[in-house]
């Protein structure tokens, strides 16, 4: 029986990629999947960071963990992803989105001639300039939530099901890992389904971002009675993976307040209590048994 507490206590420590804590996350998933009877691959990738970021490498290097269906020989029909990387920022997610706004609404003032934008994409651009990477947050809920629903949901599977499991890595640098492995290995995500889990906090309603519906992402969205969405203003695997599988939805929870604590040094485990990850399990497990 598995304590999904002291797992994702396991998990919930400060680890961007590189660094020996981001070493010893990628050696826990790579545990509690062999203990599930799973084979691990390894599929390393280097590639740029996004250019939004100040302060970061010119080179990213990293590890996608992935894992077939158990049941030998067997094509997997549903990957279940999330990513398991961290980083810490100097601002929260929800000021980087007020910044970034400002900047759009400052740049189409300018172009209005409207004399206040001045003031709006000055401030915009200061906000903006603190977009730079450290390694201060644990990153609980960004992403240590989804990856323990992954093995809640597992844990809820008979063993012959033919879902599969994709740790990307890389993540907080621009979407590097899942952008790597839809380049290097299309053929993984054929006629396949994509359910990308990132950030499951226990307030607030569960939200599907819809990159590419369809009839599996649609059932998960209805289990869990999401909002649905076609675009969001965030940045998650789903958008690199969706150009490559058949269908691909992004299930997020949480809700404003959950915006200021993304990537700050407090998302901390001892402010989840894993309501959000058991909830999104069960329903996603509902629905993947009935395929």
């Amino acid at each position: 029986m598995t304590d999904y507490g002291l797992l994702f206590r396991e998990l919930a420590i400060p680890r961007l990629v590189g660094t020996p804590n981001h070493l010893k996350v990628r050696g826990v998933l790579t545990r509690e999947l062999r203990a599930r009877g799973f084979q691990v691959e390894e599929h390393a990738f280097e590639g740029r960071p996004s250019a939004a970021f100040f302060g970061v490498p010119r080179t990213v290097r990293g590890i996608n963990l992935i894992a077939p269906p158990i049941r030998p020989s067997a094509r997997p029909s549903i990957w279940l992803v999330a990513h398991y990387d961290s980083k810490g920022q100097p601002i929260s997610m929800a000021i980087r989105l007020i910044g970034f706004g400002m900047l759009v609404l400052g740049l189409v003032g300018l172009f209005l001639a409207v004399i206040p934008a001045v003031i709006v994409l000055a401030i915009a651009v200061a906000i903006v300039s603190q977009n730079r990477v450290n390694d201060n947050s644990p990153g609980a809920l960004d992403n240590a939530t989804a990856l323990v629903a992954v093995f809640m949901t597992l844990d809820q599977l008979p063993r012959e099901s033919t879902v599969g499991v994709i740790f990307p890595d890389a993540e907080e640098f621009g979407l590097v890992g899942a952008r790597a492995l839809a380049k290097d290995q299309p053929a993984l995500f054929a006629a396949v389904s994509v359910v990308n889990l990132d950030g499951l906090d226990d307030t607030g309603r569960p939200t599907a971002f819809m990159h590419r519906p369809g009839p599996v992402g649609l059932a998960v969205a209805a289990a869990l009675k999401a909002r649905r969405w076609r675009w969001l203003p965030v940045i998650v695997d789903g958008l690199a993976l969706s150009h490559v599988a058949r269908e691909c939805v992004t299930i997020m929870k949480g809700n404003w307040r959950t915006t200021t604590i993304v990537h700050r040094p407090a998302d901390t485990a001892a402010r989840v209590r894993l309501d959000g990850a058991a909830l999104v399990a069960a329903g996603l497990a509902r629905v993947l048994r009935g395929l």
